[in-house]
């Protein structure tokens, strides 16, 4: 995986990007600097920008079968939602197993959690290639996709970062992309992050501390 740098001056993030995954310690601070809903304090591992409200929020986008849904449709029970493509070399089968390792743990627990994929990358992830990734990772992930519109929106509301590289030819390009797992509960929205060095298990602990304070 190739490294990213990111320096954040009077306020302004500048992010020199290679191929690969946004996991900068300097961009997650400031993406996520503070606040929270109060019955949830012991249980966040960072903390949330502003408030958790201000991440996450409407999105209309594609499943599987080729039915546009929103996130009403999709958010029906706690959810793992994750960006990332089916392309990816490394970095999104190793972060999408990770989850579904850790919604076997909750279920194992007694909580059912829904472990949800959606694409950066909508010009190869159709609803097919989309749904065949998310099902080979978990059976019961949920695959998204959308039109490049609809994906935008997803990703701004989630404030992840993602950047096509100049495709071309190419079929093979690579898509820059932040790296963070989102919790999401229905009636109360998102509720913390996930970085990529938390394992299955402690993130399954981290979850479950959510699911029971709510």
């Amino acid at each position: 995986m190739r490294r990213m740098s990111v320096i954040v001056t009077a306020g302004v993030v500048t992010a020199a990007l290679g191929a690969g995954a946004v996991t900068a310690d300097g961009w997650i601070s400031r993406l996520f600097g503070g606040g929270g809903e109060e019955a949830f304090a012991e249980c966040r591992g960072g903390q949330v920008a502003g408030g958790a409200g201000e991440i996450g929020g409407p999105f209309t986008l594609v499943n599987a079968e080729g039915e546009t849904v929103t996130d009403e449709d999709v958010i029906t029970e706690p959810s793992i939602l994750y960006f990332g493509y089916t392309f990816c070399p490394d970095v999104c089968p190793l972060d999408t197993a990770r989850n579904a390792a850790a919604v076997d743990i909750l279920e194992e627990r007694g909580h059912s959690v829904t472990p949800v994929f959606i694409s950066v990358d909508p010009e190869r992830d159709t609803p097919e290639v989309v749904g065949n990734f998310a099902a080979n990772i978990h059976p019961r992930m949920i695959g998204l996709t959308g039109s490049p519109e609809q994906v935008k929106a997803a990703s701004d509301a989630y404030r992840t970062f993602y950047n096509v590289h100049d495709a071309g030819e190419d079929d093979f390009y690579l898509v820059d992309h932040s790296t963070f797992s989102y919790l999401v509960l229905p009636g109360h929205g998102f509720v913390d992050f996930f970085r990529r060095d938390a394992g299955p298990e402690a993130m399954a602990d981290r979850v479950q501390c959510f699911l029971e304070a709510s």
